[in-house]
């Protein structure tokens, strides 16, 4: 890491970036000539405490403006999608270079509380804005630390200042933590390799793939994310893959929405 680490700033145009292999692939490039340009190391963000949460941002038709808050009478993500874009956006963040942010739940797949009942809302925007604006409470709520209990564990009287949707039990780190596939075994798994391979201290090298495949190397790990509906083969000469956002196909290949990282013979 540079000697002016500690100059960093949140990349909200990263954040920002639509589900777009040329719309990432700039954002990256522009991220890292800007920062690198002052001898600072470049900064990435999903989520925060200001948007809405990346598992059901992604989960939303393309153009959608609904950044800051979703309301029970919006268009609702698809949940599904959502969380299977999250991952892989996910494993493509901490496979790049520089300093990587985690927003509280992102490890455990939450998603953007849509359903909040507007009496239970405290985001002063929603005032503010006449309440035509359901505002950040979405992402704010609590996160659930034990499934069965008050609160999720958060709280011995389950009380807290925003409710906790009923569907986040199954969210709780008690029932993903061991569990082969969960997110939240997928973000140990991709901290500890992100570690061990020096990929925050890495350098990043773009390399060229089919339209809608964004594929780099960073030091000797190749991350390839896959967006096209039809699945894509492996990077040519791959001899291990050290980790998947979702299960490769019967042959092998990476379908949509996925991302890889392996390791190749080259």
């Amino acid at each position: 890491m540079s000697r002016r680490s500690g100059h960093q700033a949140f990349n909200f145009e990263f954040l920002l970036a639509p589900w777009s292999v040329a719309e990432l692939r700039t954002v990256i490039e522009r991220s890292l000539a800007s920062m690198g340009s002052v001898g600072a190391p470049a900064t990435w963000v999903l989520s925060n405490h200001d948007v809405v949460r990346h598992a059901s941002r992604l989960g939303l038709p393309a153009g959608s403006s609904a950044l800051t808050g979703i309301g029970v009478d919006d268009q609702q993500p698809d949940t599904e999608l959502g969380l299977r874009r999250a991952r892989a956006a996910s494993l493509l963040m901490l496979a790049l270079p520089g300093g990587a942010y985690l927003y509280q739940g992102e490890e455990l797949g939450l998603p953007e509380h849509t359903t909040l009942p507007d009496t239970a809302r405290q985001d002063p925007l929603w005032e503010r804005s006449g309440r035509r604006s359901p505002g950040r409470d979405g992402c704010r709520v609590p996160v659930p630390w034990h499934s069965g209990t008050p609160g999720y564990g958060f709280a011995p009287t389950g009380a807290s200042w925003l409710p906790q949707p009923e569907s986040w039990a199954d969210l709780a780190p008690d029932r993903q933590r061991g569990v082969d596939g969960s997110t939240y075994e997928l973000y140990r798994a991709a901290l500890r390799l992100r570690r061990e391979r020096g990929l925050g201290r890495g350098s990043l090298t773009f390399i060229d793939a089919t339209p809608d495949v964004l594929a780099a190397r960073n030091n000797d790990t190749v991350v390839l994310v896959n967006l096209p509906p039809a699945p894509v083969p492996l990077p040519p000469g791959t001899a291990a893959v050290l980790l998947a956002s979702a299960p490769l196909t019967d042959h092998g290949a990476v379908p949509t929405d996925v991302t890889v990282w392996v390791v190749t013979e080259d």
